[in-house]
């Protein structure tokens, strides 16, 4: 086997054992959210695995570079999901799949929730798993810097908006009501469009290394914030709950940023 090929093998594992202990904690709590907090940190222990693998003859600066980028995007969404989730119990989603499977959730959980989370986790980060392998000969350049600004961008985009939706949550009055103020005024989900930038960055820098070929890891990460997990799912019943949602859907962008648009009949807006 190539060393690649050796090393995705490994870093597999890794990722099943420690999302399998995670699941036995779930059991214990009797909670399968516990499986959000550690999206993040997920990618942190692939990449530190994947980096502690490297020969130490080999030139570690972009496998470094990609360890910190990931640790930070990672850290950050850990705490903040681990905060935002505390004292609230398990989530309706996990709720939902309780009462429906009965007996059978212990192991559906396994399945359907931590292993494929996994899965999904282990190859989202391929790039990040397949530049540190075949980084050594292919010094820093400018593409790595544009991988930098991109994941730089969606940072800022993703942080900013999740403070500013904790701030409003945070005060009573807002209570009910839709959050439009801010990046949440030019996109309907600013940490999703964050998430979809770290994760181009990430590539840029993989494709920087000669790694072009995981473009499939941006992909994927794309089509679940767009149409699986994301937007779609976070928003199907969301009309329900908060009736001011429709027209808040009609004047901005459901997820790339840009100036709301004016509803017909507004004075502002040159319309009958």
């Amino acid at each position: 086997m190539t060393p690649l090929t050796t090393m995705l093998l490994n870093s597999l594992l890794v990722v099943i054992a420690t999302m399998t202990c995670i699941w036995l904690l779930s059991l214990i709590r009797r909670d399968a959210s516990i499986v959000d907090p550690f999206w993040g940190t997920g990618f942190i222990v692939v990449a530190w695995f994947t980096l502690a693998s490297m020969p130490p003859e080999q030139d570690v600066t972009r496998s470094w570079l990609l360890a910190a980028l990931t640790t930070i995007w990672g850290l950050r969404l850990s705490l903040y999901l681990f905060w935002r989730n505390r004292g609230h119990g398990e989530d309706r989603r996990y709720r939902a799949m309780r009462e429906h499977h009965g007996p059978r959730f212990w192991w559906v959980s396994l399945l359907t929730v931590f292993l494929l989370q996994g899965v999904i986790l282990w190859i989202v980060s391929m790039p990040i798993q397949a530049a540190m392998v075949t980084a050594a000969t292919k010094p820093l350049g400018w593409l790595d810097l544009a991988g930098v600004a991109v994941w730089s961008f969606g940072l800022f985009f993703e942080a900013v908006g999740d403070f500013q939706m904790a701030r409003f949550q945070a005060d009573p009055q807002n209570a009910g009501r839709v959050m439009d103020r801010g990046l949440w005024r030019l996109t309907r989900h600013p940490n999703y469009f964050g998430d979809f930038c770290v994760w181009w960055g990430m590539y840029l820098i993989a494709a920087s290394a000669g790694v072009s070929w995981t473009i499939f890891s941006p992909l994927l990460m794309s089509f679940l914030l767009l149409k699986v997990s994301g937007v779609t799912l976070l928003e199907k019943s969301i009309t329900d709950r908060r009736p001011e949602y429709a027209a808040y859907q009609a004047r901005t962008s459901s997820f790339f940023p840009g100036p709301p648009s004016k509803p017909c009949g507004d004075p502002e807006s040159g319309s009958e």
